[in-house]
């Protein structure tokens, strides 16, 4: 497994000799106006792009040095187990679905069709029974039959007759769809399917990651192959708008500041001054070497400053380096 690599410890003692240096030089030279410009050095606030699932490294869209856009591809994770249980959720749906639709329509017409054909018998032998009872009615009061044989008759008629009206009872319900908390049910297990695929879905997208925004890609920090944990950073970007100025200023120059005033960055290799906008002003102070408070070293405070170029000049920054700041 590969370790983020974050700055280089050289990197890091010189940015420290810097930002002591530059409090050095906030406390012993020029305090009034400026003019020799303020100490400073170049900031960069990182964007590290992640998943927030674990896998394998298998595509790294971008390489270190390199400018993007918004929404370009960053890098992409392995999704066998993702795929398969998107693809298992969208046919739980469909089952969910398709059982919700019978549910409201009732039964399948050829099983409308056989209670019919039952229904049809059944008249036919409720007619025929009845016809037979009309007959022994006549043939009792002639004395040609006994009481037991109307009764019989009169049985079989009453059956035929209750078995009609059974049939028709079984036909009526047959149309009618599921009971309501039936279809109730069903549609919460629509909705629970629902949220399954949805949930699969976003496991699924978080295994290919994009830029949020333009800017230069640092560093990346895994190759492809290796095992990436959930959560860990595998690309390091810089937006330009999180690029910033970091100077330190004397005591009697705080009052003269505010977010929104304009000043100048001056470095080296740099063409033309690099204009900025100061964001911040610290309320706190900061003592230049030694770290001993008196009324004589009360000179030696320094206030941290931080000041922002526009989108356009970011790229002639760059974290780390040392820069001189001049008010306007």
């Amino acid at each position: 497994m590969s370790r983020p690599r974050g700055p280089s410890i050289a990197l890091a003692a010189a940015r420290a000799a810097l930002a002591a240096s530059a409090l050095f030089v906030a406390g012993c030279g020029p305090r009034s106006d400026g003019a020799n410009g303020y100490q400073g050095y170049v900031e960069g606030e990182f964007v590290y792009l992640s998943s927030s699932q674990s896998g394998t490294l298998t595509q790294l869209s971008v390489q270190r040095g390199q400018t993007v856009g918004l929404d370009a591809p960053a890098f992409a994770l392995e999704a066998v187990d993702e795929t398969a249980a998107l693809r298992l959720a969208q046919h739980q749906l469909a089952a969910a679905h398709a059982q919700f639709a019978d549910l409201q329509t009732g039964k399948r017409p050829p099983e409308v069709n056989v209670t019919k054909a039952q229904l049809a018998q059944a008249v036919a032998q409720a007619g025929k029974a009845a016809q037979q009872l009309t007959r022994d009615e006549l043939q009792f009061r002639a004395g040609g039959i006994s009481r037991q044989q109307l009764d019989d008759s009169r049985t079989n008629a009453q059956t035929t007759a209750a078995q009609v009206h059974e049939l028709r009872s079984q036909l009526d319900v047959a149309r009618l769809p599921g009971r309501a908390q039936q279809i109730a049910a069903q549609s919460a297990q629509v909705d629970a399917e629902q949220e399954a695929v949805a949930e699969a879905q976003w496991k699924l997208d978080q295994k290919r990651v994009a830029t949020p925004s333009a800017g230069l890609v640092y560093d990346t920090l895994y190759r492809v192959g290796e095992w990436v944990p959930a959560g860990n950073p595998v690309v390091q970007m810089l937006p330009p708008q999180n690029v910033k100025v970091r100077f330190f200023v004397p005591e009697n120059v705080v009052p003269l500041l505010e977010p929104g005033r304009a000043v100048d960055i001056q470095c080296d290799g740099c063409a033309a001054d690099v204009p900025a906008r100061i964001t911040f002003v610290s309320s706190e102070a900061e003592y230049t070497p030694p770290v001993i408070y008196s009324n004589e070293s009360r000179t030696k405070l320094v206030f941290m400053v931080e000041a922002r170029p526009a989108v356009a000049n970011a790229a002639k920054l760059h974290p780390g380096q040392p820069v001189s700041v001049k008010l306007r």
